[in-house]
């Protein structure tokens, strides 16, 4: 009778172990750790008509969180860091860059962080355009937003050369006004007057290929300049269209959405001028929730992407559907 009772007993415990093939492995194969990888490559692409829209990751960077919203205490952004399942200790700052293939160009608005040390959390930009297919040497076009050095320092490569060999440099007029007049240094923040002297570094081996373009007049074809200053003197975002189809380039008009459209009355410690800065904000917030219209954001959450809607006295980001991606 004892053979047949554990012969049950094996047979009862069959299906846990069909269920859980690690136990039939034995325990060495349940705790081996995975092995040590890179992520993965961090592009994603979408349509706006007949254009392709491509944002590249361009990594992180974490700073602490005393001090970074200027008129509000600690612990109010705490609070709205929080409701986001964010850290309140420190504040991390995604970057990414937008692509758009028109079809006669390939466009990228603004730089990335450039060429960083080893092991750095940012300065992916690189590594994921080739990772998305993206050949520096064939974008003709590099539009900016404004000069701050997260935006420009990509502009070189590690050698100190055009990482974008054959692009045009498209600069908004404003912008370039500002800081290209170094009689302006008195009357700029004592933390942005390093922009002056990093600017002219990295537009310097673009010589003769820099353009200026106007608030309102087309930076190429399908792609406007909207001046939203404050962020910067001349900060400025893009909208893109192709027939009926369209988006905008958000730039810097927020930093990470999940606080400052949230709280679009928070001034970050990198606004020029904080009220002015709001005032965009609420601006151009308030035109992309009404029209519906598709964003990215370079300090947007990967993939940098979706819509704006109007939330009481705020906005809330609400990413795009990754059903969409192409």
């Amino acid at each position: 009778m004892r053979p047949i009772l554990h012969r049950r007993l094996a047979l009862a415990g069959l299906p846990g172990l069909l269920a859980a093939p690690g136990l039939i492995r034995g325990a060495a194969a349940q705790t081996a750790p995975l092995p040590a990888a890179a992520q993965a490559p961090g592009f994603y692409r979408f349509r706006v008509g007949g254009f392709t829209v491509t944002t590249v990751h361009d990594g992180f960077r974490d700073m602490p969180l005393r001090g970074f919203v200027r008129n509000a205490p600690i612990e109010e952004v705490q609070k709205v860091l929080a409701e986001s399942f964010l850290p309140t200790e420190t504040y991390r700052i995604p970057f990414t860059v937008t692509f758009v293939d028109t079809g006669r160009q390939l466009i990228a608005f603004d730089a990335g962080n450039g060429a960083t040390p080893a092991g750095a959390t940012m300065g992916r930009m690189i590594e994921n355009m080739r990772a998305a297919a993206i050949d520096p040497a064939k974008v003709s076009a590099v539009i900016h937003s404004h000069f701050h050095g997260d935006h420009v320092n990509g502009l070189l490569n590690a050698e100190g050369g055009r990482a974008f060999p054959n692009a045009e440099v498209v600069v908004p007029a404003a912008e370039w006004a500002w800081w290209s007049d170094t009689g302006n240094e008195s009357r700029t923040p004592e933390g942005q007057r390093p922009t002056f002297a990093n600017a002219a570094k990295r537009f310097a081996p673009y010589n003769g290929r820099v353009r200026q373009v106007a608030d309102g007049a087309e930076a190429v074809p399908g792609i406007r300049a909207v001046a939203a200053h404050g962020h910067t003197p001349g900060h400025t975002v893009y909208h893109v269209s192709d027939g009926s189809a369209e988006m905008m380039f958000l730039a810097d008009i927020t930093n990470r959405p999940e606080l400052f459209a949230r709280r679009p009355g928070f001034h970050a410690v990198f606004d020029f001028d904080p009220q002015m800065a709001e005032a965009s904000r609420r601006k151009v917030f308030d035109r992309v929730a009404a029209d519906r219209i598709r964003v990215t954001g370079y300090h947007f959450p990967f993939p940098a992407n979706g819509y704006v809607a109007k939330e009481g006295d705020g906005y809330r980001f609400v990413p795009a559907d990754w059903s969409s991606a192409v």
